[in-house]
């Protein structure tokens, strides 16, 4: 290749370059082109200012409203129709808009869109619900009555020994087999603990004991017989028992209850018991109940060798 025919090739590649950078050059749009508006820094400042206020002012909204639910509405609200005091606070959603054209200046609702409302819902659900939380739990409120700590239990004291029955009562019954012919005997007492937030020790509970033999709405709790025998109900062992169970799982922080059901023992047969907690909470009176059911039952004969 001579020298003509080189610069000749080089000239008629520069000249193609040169076309193909043209023609993308001619592809390329600019942003009004492509519908994108001119960026107007006095217009963003606005609107930000704008969003800014908008979302004060939810908050203070939503902080009002959740006070108002806690203070005024809730005190003055029977438990059965509690449903109120979270359906309308969140109702009231509705109002945001209003209460923007009614607060904010003009220039400010120029900026606000369909959008600006969908945000501000949730900024008030979230914000109602986070603080709702707060102010109906401890330290600020209590409307919840105390809980069964662990299990609860069976145990008959005969003077000397406190024997438990090896059922543990989860499912709410507890099932002791006696020999043919014969019953529990010895004084026959109910113990459990009670595990709750705050105030640990305010509750009052009162047991009922129905069964073939007796019926008994309103049994006292001992207030003396969980200190007197505390070693025997934490590590009581007989050789028919594997254990006693373990009823204050949290220590001081439950509060342990014994109800005396029979001084004379139980025939075999299915005894209901029904326990009703109380407790003088914030703003309400907390209740809880549980129904449990002890089976004495006697064991089944030896069936014949033959």
């Amino acid at each position: 290749m001579d020298l003509n025919t080189a610069m000749a090739a080089a000239s008629a590649e520069q000249k193609r370059r040169s076309t193909d950078g043209s023609q993308e050059r001619k592809k390329r749009r600019t942003g009004k082109d492509m519908g994108l508006e001119a960026f107007d820094p006095v217009v963003y400042v606005a609107k930000e200012k704008a969003d800014t206020a908008s979302m004060w002012l939810v908050l203070s909204f939503s902080i009002a409203v959740s006070l108002l639910m806690r203070y005024v509405l809730m005190p003055n609200t029977d438990q059965a129709k509690s449903d109120i005091l979270y359906l309308l606070p969140i109702a009231m959603i509705v109002l945001i808009p209003q209460v923007h054209r009614m607060i904010l200046p003009a220039r400010f609702m120029e900026h606000y869109t369909k959008g600006t409302w969908f945000k501000s819902g949730f900024l008030h659900l979230f914000t109602f619900l986070a603080l709702s939380f707060m102010l109906v739990n401890p330290p600020l409120g209590d409307i919840v009555a105390p809980q069964l700590a662990n299990t609860w239990a069976i145990a008959a004291d005969d003077g000397t020994d406190l024997v438990f029955s090896n059922d543990n009562g989860k499912d709410g019954e507890i099932t002791w087999t006696v020999q043919q012919g014969e019953s529990l005997t010895g004084e026959i007492w109910l113990l459990f603990g009670l595990a709750d937030n705050v105030n640990s020790d305010g509750a009052v509970v009162t047991v009922g004991l129905e069964n073939n033999q007796v019926s008994t709405t309103d049994l006292p709790a001992n207030g003396t017989y969980w200190a007197e025998h505390e070693e025997q109900i934490k590590f009581g062992r007989t050789l028919d028992n594997r254990s006693a169970p373990e009823l204050l799982p949290h220590g001081a922080s439950d509060q342990p209850f014994a109800v005396l059901l029979s001084a004379d023992g139980l025939g075999v047969g299915s005894h209901k018991i029904s326990v009703l907690i109380t407790e003088e909470g914030d703003p309400w009176e907390n209740t809880r109940s549980y129904n449990w059911t002890l089976e004495v039952v006697e064991e089944l004969p030896d069936a014949d060798a033959s």
